[in-house]
């Protein structure tokens, strides 16, 4: 009987690498804040999480000579342009204090996801080890 190590860390490893794109996400919606006609994006998790874990959204080559394609990742199928609840004139959409606080909210859903697989690592270092 093997390991799996995808079944090992479970729906975390994926987490983390979406939590740490919508981070970026966020961020950029901040820095972009004074930029005119700038668009305000985020993630649906559960859709992104969804394709992750479903592997969807990839594109394969079928021919040795075709150039490969840069995967985008599961996220970009479940981008997302934000609605703006106050517009501004320059056509701007981004809310700061509404991406501070989704950005607080993704950093403290990324350190539990971070906690979880930390967890899952002890768990399978103990089984390992024996102690």
């Amino acid at each position: 009987m093997g390991l799996n190590i995808d079944q090992a860390f479970g729906v975390h490893a994926q987490a983390l690498k979406l939590r740490t794109e919508r981070a970026q996400m966020l961020a950029s919606n901040i820095a972009n804040a004074d930029t005119p006609h700038y668009k305000a994006v985020d993630i649906d998790f559960k859709t992104a999480l969804a394709n992750a874990n479903a592997g969807g959204a990839t594109m394969k080559t079928t021919h040795a000579r075709h150039i490969p394609l840069d995967q985008g990742g599961p996220s970009d199928s479940a981008r997302v342009y934000r609605v703006s609840t106050q517009p501004s004139l320059d056509g701007n959409t981004v809310d700061i204090q509404a991406e501070q606080a989704a950005f607080s909210r993704n950093t403290v859903e990324h350190q539990a996801s971070l906690t979880f697989l930390s967890n899952r690592i002890k768990g399978l270092l103990t089984a390992i080890k024996g102690d």
